[in-house]
């Protein structure tokens, strides 16, 4: 033994190492998600499907009780913990500052529900993650105002605001994209979670989780040519995004098959659920597909012969963000 390595000091550390590996054992949960990586090593993905039916009252209101429900179903089905508060501690750890990044753009009728985006923040607070570090943001607040969102900005409470010009001086590149990033994504968050909505969109296809972070850049008007594409895939590549999102829930309490992204009532429907994933692809394919069907149901063109076929999920797929291939995602209902 190394004559500056005393028996005392090796004591020492053997006490600390097992009291470590102990304490690992009793909490394993808090390791169990590579922070990294969304799509399993395996080349596989899951995508929970939660609907409830009963959300919405005879007539019309939107019940919270239910909501959460469907939001702790899908995460315990989604992490296959039964317990809710260690599945959210399997992806999120409790010093961490989390972005919940929702989608007002389309108003109160075609928005994330902020009581979606409140009762994830609330169940991450009883998991254990402090109030003040979760923000729930989009690109403008006038668009959260609008959402029926309450804006606060107290950094001792839980936080909702929108990033109004708060971007960071330089732009960066990624792909074809040339973009200032909004500072909540590239240097007040840790990690992020995505809340789209399902619906469709008239130049994209579909609006789902790849398109949402266009609220995330300064200048989103650049780039709608080509169906948008390959824009969403370059900009959902950058490890801003790429290597903070932990976890997509897409509201499809109210979805809309056609005539997006503005709200549309002859073309929105209630799918009554929430799908959550942790692979960014493979959520916006199955939401897809949901689209589709609706569209036949209500004797619409599907997107594709519609000419609106969503090549950005193919994109991204081809860049390694996730998993495309119906043969390779496992759809379960929770």
């Amino acid at each position: 033994m190394n004559a500056c390595f005393s028996r005392r000091d090796f004591l020492k550390w053997l006490t600390q190492l097992c009291a470590l590996s102990a304490w690992m054992l009793r909490t394993p949960f808090l390791f169990a998600s590579d922070t990294k990586t969304l799509t399993p090593r395996d080349g596989q993905a899951t995508v929970v499907i939660a609907k409830r039916p009963e959300v919405y009252s005879a007539s019309g209101e939107l019940s919270s009780s239910v909501v959460k429900q469907i939001i702790d179903a899908g995460i315990t089905k989604l992490s296959g913990i039964s317990d809710v508060n260690k599945a959210w501690l399997s992806i999120f750890k409790p010093e961490e500052t989390i972005g919940i990044k929702v989608n007002a753009v389309g108003g109160r009728n075609i928005c994330t529900h902020h009581e979606v985006a409140y009762a994830v923040a609330n169940s991450l607070v009883s998991a254990g993650i402090k109030p003040y570090s979760i923000i729930i943001w989009d690109r403008l607040t006038e668009e959260l105002l609008r959402g029926g969102y309450t804006i606060n900005r107290d950094e001792n409470a839980l936080r909702c605001f929108g990033t109004d010009g708060d971007y960071e001086r330089e732009p960066e590149t990624s792909g074809s994209i040339g973009s200032c990033f909004s500072s909540i994504i590239s240097r007040r968050c840790d990690a992020l979670i995505s809340i789209p909505v399902l619906k469709d969109h008239d130049l994209s296809g579909v609006s789902i989780n790849l398109k949402n972070f266009y609220g995330a850049i300064h200048n989103p008007n650049k780039y709608h040519d080509n169906g948008c594409d390959p824009y969403i895939a370059d900009l959902n590549s950058h490890p801003y995004i790429k290597d903070k999102l932990r976890l997509i829930i897409c509201d499809g309490l109210t979805a809309q098959c056609n005539g997006g992204p503005g709200f549309k009532p002859q073309w929105a429907w209630k799918y009554s659920g929430l799908l959550f994933s942790r692979d960014p692809v493979a959520i916006d394919q199955v939401g897809c597909q949901a689209i589709d069907e609706q569209r036949k149901f209500k004797g619409l063109q599907t997107l594709a012969e519609a000419g609106r076929f969503p090549k950005h999920i193919q994109t991204a797929a081809k860049l390694n963000l996730g998993i495309t291939d119906p043969a390779k995602i496992t759809t379960v209902l929770a």
